[in-house]
């Protein structure tokens, strides 16, 4: 679980709901949607399509209208150009009529007075069946009673304030739209003017005051957070408010115009804030949160220096706002700044004791508040000592977060540690934790201190699942069943027990159970299917649902982004508004996520592609760029494979560009990969060599941390060894590699470490001493349902015994047979060019086949083989390949084709010598 989703729930308080221009404008469409006493196809709509369309737009609308920020009178009219078609201009320039006929509060008062007769009365349901009425209980009839309520709730100084604010909306806008009643020179600006210099900001600020204090003292409703009028008026205090002839803009407060300036920043430099309206408390806490799951999902991509000036900013105006002290720590975590962030993890809960607003039940302990939220602090320093990879530190932190909480009867944090504790026993494997968990947590003690470390995993993650089911944790629920597919896909579940009777076991994972945690992490979506939970939503869905009016649709994950489309039916519309929270829409797209690993794994390559490209078309949006570099980057290594550089090169250029702001991504990662496969096959190996040593430097120097990283580059060292016939050297880089693996019992990695020694045996001639090995890794491959590394195996065993003789070539041909389904239907280039040319050599070694009475047995399989291999540019084994074609012609006495194969033999040798100077 995220950072930010552990800490998501936030305390709500309601905030007062303020009249602004932009809600004006959503009551004008509404007013366009439903006119009294129409027909079901109002004027100017020609269809029932057209109707519905605007009335999902303003629902969307109406839902987001709580937003912080509110969009501009230009903005709202591009995205009615995107839903308006044929009617966007005749509702733009009605829009723009109306807001400029509202010059006086008696203008105001007869558009709400018309307001009120759109909706529906006690009597509705005997209304004719074609007539439209706005029921008063749906959305849009909500939204207009509450408008009603707030402008019926102003006063006389309150409502010619709202006008200025209309004048000011409507005159930023006067460049598009030619709002000509808004010029300068026209004498008709003279009422708001009027109204303008009776100096109203200082008798709304005033009033604002007696009203709020008045508030404290008869009455509890709903106020504005209690630092807003401090700052408005030290915002009046520092400027000359003397009244002039043109419109004043009233200046903002600057915990708001901060807020605003640093979310324009992010999505569009050039677009200023536009409005004077305070904002609730509500809406500050929104925009944090929002701002959390932006810095999780973009990472260090985020901009850091303008959004701790913003953080700066609010904490100047608001020091009780202890939030904007982890939304620092959050910051600097993303930006890999340990000092800064351990800095402000220690403010935040210095001066909240954690209590604004975790995303825990409420504990049942009462003594829980003279130590505030301890546990909870000790949860965030562990996970921010897992993120900079000190496994140790982590580890002692969370034991004793464990301690605390069974103190405190924090059942929910304690859930949510040990899910903590798993995750970081998965990742990292600490060696001692035995004894630091076995003294904090009883339960684990209990079983007995002679459990693996994986045994002891495994009794975590079934009591963490159990825990949060019980507690009704949905997501930490479904996070769970995640980690036990993973548990589920890399070890097998050995018996708890060292004595005494047990039950047999067979040692070997099971892809059902697999499948089986991967389904049931999925149901969380069922959560949020019915009406009811839709109808949870605060906006922040409905907005985004707005902003996604721009992407064009029919995109692929590789298309160039910066293409524009000027026909609006090439915008996507289709999409109805989604209320499915985002951390719900992360764990969803992990599940996809995970399938994809796991199916490379298991060795499906086609199930693999599709579940790494549904993840990249569906959940990017929703997920951290780290995790959508990594489905493109399993994306491009499939084109690699099975399509051969040229593609995937491409396709990297593409993700580069996409991913240019992460500084250490999967994408940097699937670079150096390909460009070393390609060193490699080439017979580049100084190049090689410079690119694994890059490769290298990726990883931590932490013992534990980055090991994927570490034993892909001691992997790739290894098989440059090999390349340049040094196999001692890489039989000792082999060897050490398979003891760091038993170390941290990576179970998969082995089986490929012992096929690499067989490999290394078998190019060194030792064929005897490689047997062993290949037949090691097959148990492995067997055991852990590593269906197309066990065919690679086979393959490799069938080419050790071989190289015995020609008396094992039909006992090798049988095996090559064997695989030969998975290596064709799931193997890549290499893999099936290697098997090609293995079977080719089976037929000639063997004695009572004839070639001259079956050429094509050899002559086919050598040729896809050369075609695989000239893609993937290996010139090593395609010239073995022509070499093999050369010898059969030469047997059948087809000169030309001997000629013609031992011509692209020359070439491929000569490519290869060349690059090994």
């Amino acid at each position: 679980m995220s950072a930010a989703a552990t800490m998501a729930g936030l305390s709500k308080a309601p905030g007062a709901f303020t009249i602004t221009p932009h809600k004006l404008s959503i009551c004008i469409l509404i007013q366009v949607y439903a006119p009294p006493s129409q027909s079901s196809v109002p004027f100017p709509f020609s269809s029932v399509t057209q109707h519905n369309l605007l009335g999902s737009f303003l629902l969307s609308l109406t839902k987001s209208s709580e937003d912080i920020f509110e969009p501009k009178l230009d903005e709202l009219v591009a995205q009615l150009r995107e839903i308006g078609g044929v009617l966007n201009h005749w509702l733009s320039d009605h829009l723009a009529r109306k807001l400029s006929s509202l010059v006086s509060p008696d203008d105001l008062f007869n558009f709400f007075n018309d307001l009120r007769g759109i909706l529906g009365g006690s009597d509705s349901n005997v209304v004719d069946d074609d007539q439209i009425i706005l029921d008063p209980s749906s959305n849009l009839g909500v939204f207009v009673r509450r408008c009603l309520l707030a402008f019926n709730l102003l006063s006389f100084e309150a409502v010619c304030h709202l006008l200025t604010n209309v004048a000011t909306y409507c005159k930023e806008s006067l460049s598009t739209y030619e709002l000509s009643h808004f010029n300068e020179s026209d004498s008709d600006t003279k009422a708001p003017m009027h109204y303008e210099n009776m100096d109203l900001e200082i008798l709304v600020v005033e009033n604002v005051k007696k009203e709020i204090e008045s508030r404290n003292v008869v009455d509890e409703r709903p106020s504005f957070h209690n630092h807003a009028p401090k700052a408005l008026v030290r915002a009046i205090e520092d400027h000359d408010f003397s009244p002039g002839p043109q419109v004043r803009k009233i200046s903002k407060p600057r915990e708001v115009g901060a807020c605003a300036s640093s979310s324009r920043d992010v999505s569009d430099p050039d677009d200023s804030p536009s409005g004077a309206f305070l904002r609730t408390n509500w809406q500050i806490q929104g925009y944090l949160l929002e701002q959390a799951d932006m810095i999780e999902r973009q990472g260090s991509s985020f901009p850091l220096n303008a959004f701790e000036s913003v953080l700066k900013d609010l904490l100047k105006l608001a020091p009780e706002l202890h939030r904007v002290h982890f939304l620092r720590y959050l910051n600097s975590l993303y930006h890999q700044d340990y000092h800064t962030a351990l800095e402000n993890i220690h403010r935040y809960f210095d001066y909240s004791a954690g209590t604004e607003g975790c995303d825990f039940a409420s504990s049942s302990s009462t003594g829980c508040n003279s130590f505030g939220r301890y546990e909870i602090a000790l949860l965030c320093l562990g996970m921010m000592h897992f993120h900079f990879g000190h496994p140790k530190q982590a580890l002692e932190v969370l034991t004793e977060a464990v301690r605390v909480s069974q103190q405190q009867n924090n059942d929910s944090c304690l859930a949510y540690t040990l899910a903590a504790i798993c995750k970081l026993l998965s990742e990292f494997g600490v060696s001692n934790m035995r004894g630091l968990i076995g003294s904090s947590y009883s339960p684990v003690t209990s079983i007995g201190t002679s459990l693996s470390t994986q045994q002891l995993l495994y009794v975590l993650l079934r009591r963490s699942l159990k825990r949060a089911e019980s507690l009704k944790l949905k997501r930490l629920v479904a996070s769970n069943h995640l980690a036990m597919a993973k548990f589920d896909l890399t070890q097998v579940q050995r018996p708890l027990l060292s004595f005494g009777p047990k039950a047999s076991m067979k040692l070997a994972t099971c892809p059902t159970n697999v499948c089986k945690e991967l389904r049931l992490s999925s149901h969380l979506i069922n959560e949020y299917g019915d009406e009811a939970s839709l109808m949870i939503s605060d906006g922040d869905f409905c907005t985004q649902w707005i902003k996604n009016l721009k992407k064009p649709k029919g995109s692929v994950v590789f298309s160039q982004e910066n293409e524009c489309r000027s026909n609006t039916d090439a915008f996507q519309f289709c999409g109805q508004p989604c209320s499915i929270p985002g951390s719900v829409l992360q764990l969803l797209g992990s599940s996809y996520l995970f399938r994809a690993t796991a199916w490379e794994v298991y060795g499906s390559s086609p199930l693999a592609r599709m579940n790494a490209l549904l993840y990249a078309t569906c959940f990017a949006d929703s997920s951290s760029l780290d995790d959508v570099a990594l489905a493109y980057g399993k994306l491009i290594q499939h084109l690699a494979v099975f399509k051969g550089y040229r593609e995937a090169f491409a396709a990297l250029k593409l993700a580069e560009e996409k991913f240019v702001s992460l500084s250490k991504s999967q994408i940097q990662l699937v670079k150096l990969q390909l460009l070393h496969d390609h060193a490699l096959h080439t017979g580049n190996l100084k190049l090689a060599q410079q690119l694994c040593d890059e490769l290298g430097v990726l990883a931590s120097s932490v013992t534990g941390v980055d090991i994927e990283i570490k034993v892909e580059a001691s992997l790739r060292h290894a098989r440059i060894l090999i390349a340049a016939n040094q196999f001692s050297q890489a039989a000792a880089v082999a060897h050490s590699l398979f003891s760091m693996c038993y170390k941290f019992s990576l179970q998969v990695e082995n089986a490929t470490v012992l096929l690499l020694i067989a490999e290394i045996h078998k190019r060194s001639g030792n064929a005897v001493l490689g047997i062993p090995y290949a037949l090691a890794s097959l148990s492995f491959c067997k055991s852990f349902n590593l269906d197309l590394l066990k065919a690679s195996a086979t393959l490799t065993l069938a080419e050790l015994w071989l190289s015995l003789g020609s008396s094992h070539a039909k006992r090798a041909l049988a095996l090559i047979h064997g695989a030969f389904p998975v290596l064709l239907g799931h193997g890549g280039l290499e893999l099936r060019a290697r098997a090609f040319i293995t079977e080719a050599k089976c037929y000639l070694a063997d004695s009572s086949f004839s070639v001259c009475e079956e050429p094509e047995m050899v002559l086919e399989p050598l040729r896809q083989a050369s075609e695989d291999l000239e893609l993937l540019q290996y010139h090593k084994l395609a010239a073995e390949a022509f070499y093999l074609m050369a010898i059969v012609y030469d047997k059948l006495g087809q000169l030309d084709h001997r000629e013609a194969a031992a011509k692209s033999f020359r070439k491929h040798i000569t490519t290869l010598e060349s690059s090994d100077i």
